[in-house]
């Protein structure tokens, strides 16, 4: 699904912030991605989103390599992705109902054949009493269950989350996890980036990318 081979990153002239990264992300697999702050986590799932172009190495993505790709086959490829950044991205004039249900409205879906899949998701995520909240008086936890629930209900091939658990409390956070367990279950190949090692712990059998000194290690 996701294959990067001896990747590198810098930005202008200056020395790499990743180098030689070579791995593979399997379809219906589960991986943390972690490491210290400032490793590049956030970095490498840009990467892997196409946001970000690779100063050198091949990364191929759904079978595509990526350096052959125009805006068109980019942004085809990226539906086929669940997307959960730190920057949140919820539209303010939106609701947290409209906000969660937007992917399926652009995907031009009745309302009457989701709404009641959009409201089970945001009950399952402690947002049941919030579905009529717009974004600006939400919490940053609200705002970052909300978030996740808009990248879960497209049921993704590939979920890419960042830090997904960092401004909910632990109980919250185990629970969201079991969320993308089920998802992953489904058949999404799930990447969480996290530093929370406690959290991790917790699921010791879960394959881990560790990102340390510009370099990544995987351990299955």
């Amino acid at each position: 699904m996701v294959r990067f081979e001896n990747v590198g990153l810098r930005y202008d002239m200056g020395a790499e912030i990743l180098k030689d990264l070579s791995f593979s992300i399997a379809p219906e697999s589960f991986q943390f991605l972690t490491g210290p702050s400032g490793a590049g986590k956030t970095t490498l799932l840009r990467l892997m989103l196409l946001s970000l172009k690779p100063t050198r190495g091949l990364i191929t993505l759904f079978g595509r390599d990526a350096a052959t790709l125009d805006k068109d086959a980019v942004t085809g490829l990226r539906r086929r992705i669940g997307v959960v950044f730190q920057d949140f991205r919820l539209l303010d004039h939106l609701t947290t109902y409209e906000n969660v249900a937007l992917p399926l409205r652009v995907q031009g879906r009745e309302e009457a054949g989701y709404r009641a899949e959009v409201v089970e998701l945001l009950r399952w995520v402690g947002l049941g009493e919030r579905m009529g909240a717009h974004p600006p008086v939400l919490s940053g936890g609200e705002k970052q269950r909300a978030a996740i629930a808009r990248a879960l209900i497209m049921r993704p091939e590939l979920l890419l989350a960042d830090e997904p658990t960092g401004n909910v409390d632990p109980p919250l956070a185990r629970r969201l996890l079991r969320l993308f367990m089920e998802l992953h279950r489904s058949g999404t190949a799930v990447v969480i980036a996290t530093h929370d090692l406690a959290l991790m712990d917790q699921f010791s059998h879960i394959r881990r990318l560790v990102l340390g000194d510009r370099r990544l290690t995987v351990y299955e």
